[in-house]
This record gives C-alpha cells, structure tokens and sequence, in this order.
C-alpha cells in the first residue's frame, strides 16, 4: 500500500504552522504529523509509524483522499449485556495481539468491549482487507439492483477497458472467489510483489489506475482451476460496482449498508491515484460500525426484514466456494469461511470481523501485529481467541440450561 510522496517541507509547515493551529489539530493527526514515514510504502513502516498511521490515514489530504460515508440518520442501539467471562487474561491477550479494539457482540448486545494503543470508541481504524467483504456484500446489492445482471457474465460486461486481457476469460463469480487463474503476487515482505507495486503503477491515459495495472497481468492457469489470493481482484470488483451502479462505491455502500443498517459514526474510503475506492482494503471506521456490520451480515443483511441481497447470496457467500489448501478451511464471496459454518472478514496486521450465526456471536478485532502484516504466531492467537469465546459461550448457555429445571421447581 503506496502513499504519495510528502515534501519534508510541506510536512514542517503543517507541524508547526503555530500553537493555535497545531491545537486545532486531533490527537490522531498530531500522532501522525510526528511519526509520518519518509518510505512511501505502508507494508514497510516501523511499528510506531503504523500505531499513528492505522488511525489516521484519512487525515491529511496530501498523504491520501478519500471519499466520506456519512453517518446514519438513525443510529441502530448497541446494547450492553451482561460481561462475558473468559478463562483467559484479556488484558494479556491484547497485549500479545498489540490490539486497538476488541468487541464482542452475543445476541446482539455487547459482552465485552476493551480499547488499546490509545484508541478509543469514537476514532476510526483503518479495515485494510476487512474492506473485502463489505465489496462483496454490494455485489450482491447490484444484483439484487438489476445492476449486475448474473455473477456467470465475463468482466468485461462490465468494464469494457479490461478487454483483451486475460480478464476476458474470467467471470465476476471467478473475480469473486479468487479463482480467476491470472498471475499474481501477494506477498506482503517482497517490495517487488504485485500488492507492493500496484498502487505506484502510472496509468494510461484516462484508463484508471487499477485497470491499467491488471489488464496487463498474464494468465497463469485456465480460470476456475485455483484459488490464488490477490487483493487487486478485490479492487477490480469494486470497480466493477461502481460501473455497473454508475455511482462511486462509498455513496453504495452509505446507501446500501451505512445508512439502513444505523452506522453510529462517519466513515471514510481511501482513494486510488484516479480517484477509485481501493475496495479491496482501506475502510476506516469505529470499531463499533465494524461490530454494526458483522451483526447486520449475521441478520441476513437484512434491515425491517428487508434484504438487501437476492434470496441465498449470503448463504453462498459465506460458504466455501473452493478450497484453499487447510484443511476444514474454504474461501466464499470474499469472506474467510469455516467447515462449522462460522466466517470471517480478515485484514493485515490483526483486522478482522469473526462471526459464528450458530452462538448468534460476533467478534471485532482491530491490532497492529508487531511481527509484520500476517504475522503467524498473532493469526494463530487470535484463531484460539476465537474458540475460547466459543467455548466460554456454550458453557454459558448449558449452564443456564442446567440451572433452569431447578428455578423451576
């Protein structure tokens, strides 16, 4: 993830432009101003760097524009609900993960909410690749639409500037599932990798930045044979929605999610050099949205029993549409899925949405890992948090159910 280069003078004219101004300022902004990296890849910042960054990339116009997603008119409630009891230290389990928030959502109401690294319930982090599954859910919305007529049309339907590539071949369901078959590197720790490159890449002439990017990776396997993980393709979905829609992806999603589902706090969506949402990652807000949204996907992406999805796409969303390799493990319409039929929305350095429909539980992680972007001794961390959170809500309700018999008598 690629920033543009801020002159160092530029930079000291806004950190000191006078008390009253540097006052002026937020917190978050200040923290940033005094850590702002000099490297121009995010991938590669100093963990000091990322703790301003994370919270704060939204900030300052020169460093990144975005678009707003206002927010709700009519703020759905979070209600509190008794705390949950854990076997373990919370305290030390967000020490270890370096978390910023840790949210859990049972029944719908709140058993347990805790802020780190100085963050709070009002600020906004950002989702990296939780942003995936929040494109996704507006696939289904441009379905349902009329906008998006069949997830079986090629891509080129739909952006007729990826003709000739070797998206021609590709379906939007294959550019869904990650199954497309065109090269791609996603390694987080290489600078030459596609993912570190892609954001610098120089369009063509009025093409925009991503497309003219991917429409000239090769093909590497016929498309349906492999799942290959590439945030780019995420991009090129959002892409893909906002031609078919013909409105930008941040005024979607307020539409079609922000607004109905009563997001409490605007949100913001980092932009590409020509002025695209970058759909597959970059969506900040508070760590109560995120838990909004894990809660109305748990619903059915419903709002007053209305969907707004065709009948079953979240069923088939949120279930393995081909294998990745781990074993009970599966990967839907951008969503991480389990053979328990719980899923997950994950995003690098500790983001993620983990939502069981089973326990009716949803659990909201924002981090900034220590050991790096997909640092695995934090992934399997948070795997374990996961089944202690599902343990300690099953040994809740059986339980109660042990007691009931008795209260009655």
């Amino acid at each position: 993830m690629k920033f543009r280069n801020i002159a160092l003078g530029a930079l000291l004219v806004l950190a000191v432009a006078g008390t009253a101004g540097w006052l002026s300022l937020d917190k978050e902004t200040r923290a940033l101003l005094k850590t702002v990296p000099t490297n121009r890849d995010l991938l590669f910042w100093s963990v000091p760097q990322r703790d301003a960054a994370f919270r704060a990339l939204d900030r300052i116009s020169l460093l990144a524009k975005w678009h707003v997603i206002p927010a709700s008119t009519a703020p759905s409630p979070l209600p509190p609900g008794p705390p949950l009891t854990l076997p373990i230290n919370v305290d030390t389990y967000m020490a270890e993960q370096r978390s910023a928030a840790l949210l859990i959502l049972h029944n719908g109401k709140v058993r347990l909410e805790r802020y780190g690294l100085g963050f709070d319930k009002d600020g906004r982090w950002t989702s990296f690749s939780v942003a995936k599954s929040f494109t996704s859910t507006l696939v289904g919305a441009a379905v349902k639409d009329g906008f998006i007529q069949s997830l079986d049309d090629k891509v080129s339907t739909y952006i007729p500037d990826m003709k000739g590539s070797a998206y021609d071949d590709v379906s939007v369901r294959q550019l869904l599932t990650m199954t497309s078959g065109v090269r791609w590197n996603e390694n987080y720790g290489d600078p030459n990798s596609d993912v570190a490159r892609f954001n610098n890449h120089k369009p063509e002439a009025g093409v925009d930045a991503l497309v003219s990017y991917m429409r000239q990776l090769p093909r590497d396997v016929p498309a349906g044979t492999r799942w290959l993980y590439s945030t780019g393709e995420t991009n090129l979905v959002g892409i893909l929605v906002s031609q078919a829609t013909k409105k930008p992806l941040a005024d979607y999603l307020a539409e079609k999610v922000w607004q109905p589902a009563g997001m409490e706090q605007q949100a913001t969506w980092l932009l590409n050099k020509t002025g695209q949402e970058i759909s597959g990652c970059c969506l900040q807000a508070s760590a109560r949205d995120f838990a909004r949204f894990g809660q109305f996907i748990l619903n059915g992406a419903t709002v007053n029993r209305q969907s707004i999805v065709p009948d079953g796409w979240m069923a088939d969303a949120t279930t393995s549409r081909t294998p990745i390799g781990q074993p009970g493990r599966g990967y839907g319409y951008q969503w991480w899925t389990y053979d328990t039929g719980s899923f997950a929305a994950r995003g690098i350095f500790g983001q993620g949405i983990f939502i069981d429909p089973a326990r009716k539980l949803v659990i909201v992680s924002n981090a900034n890992w220590a050991g790096g972007a997909s640092e695995p001794v934090a992934f399997q961390g948070r795997e374990a948090f996961y089944r202690t959170v599902q343990k300690a809500v099953d040994d809740e309700a059986a339980s109660t159910a042990g007691t009931a018999p008795a209260q009655k008598q």
